[in-house]
């Protein structure tokens, strides 16, 4: 009887401690988005004036975008993909559903789009180099290092998946995997 009880806790601890480790590793994986959306803007801009105006407007649209964008593809990470945003705690599973039926690269996309409207809300040239500085340091990583990362561990899927689906600009008819 206590070896069975004893089995059971060993159990529950065990998960208990799973389940830790995967809300430490989605804690984490944050770094990266705040470093790029909060951390270099502070840093690179000196003038946070708030120009009222068409832009702020602008750019409030397009940072709620980018942020909805991002909560959909980080939610879907975790849920469907098994894994983080983060590049050292990949996902266990090949993401072909919800935006990435459209654009092999949503979350960057939100990322981007956040930052395009802190650009517009305070009209800043920094800003605006630091988004350029960024889709391109992505492009170049996504076609170095993460799409041969994917090909080798996604096989015949991902190849299927990259060649229907683009990198950057989004399809109008969504991928089907059952399809292609």
């Amino acid at each position: 009887m206590l070896s069975s009880k004893s089995q059971q806790n060993g159990k529950i601890a065990s998960a208990s401690k799973t389940i830790k480790m995967n809300l430490l590793k989605q804690i984490i994986s944050f770094i990266l988005p705040v470093t790029v959306l909060i951390i270099v803007p502070i840093n690179i801009e000196s003038n946070w004036s708030i120009l009222f105006g068409w832009n702020l407007i602008f750019g409030f649209i397009l940072i709620i975008a980018g942020l909805t964008i991002m909560v959909l593809t980080i939610s879907t990470f975790i849920q469907i993909g098994k894994g983080t945003l983060a590049p050292w705690s990949p996902t266990k599973q090949l993401v072909v559903v919800g935006l990435y039926r459209y654009v092999r690269n949503p979350m960057i996309l939100g990322v981007f789009t956040v930052l395009l409207g802190e650009t517009t809300c305070i009209w800043s040239v920094a800003l605006l180099q630091w988004s350029a500085a960024f889709f391109v340091i992505n492009t170049i990583y996504f076609i170095l290092y993460e799409e041969p990362g994917l090909e080798n561990r996604f096989g015949e899927d991902y190849l299927n998946y990259k060649k229907q689906v683009p990198r950057w600009i989004p399809r109008l008819i969504p991928f089907d995997s059952d399809k292609n």
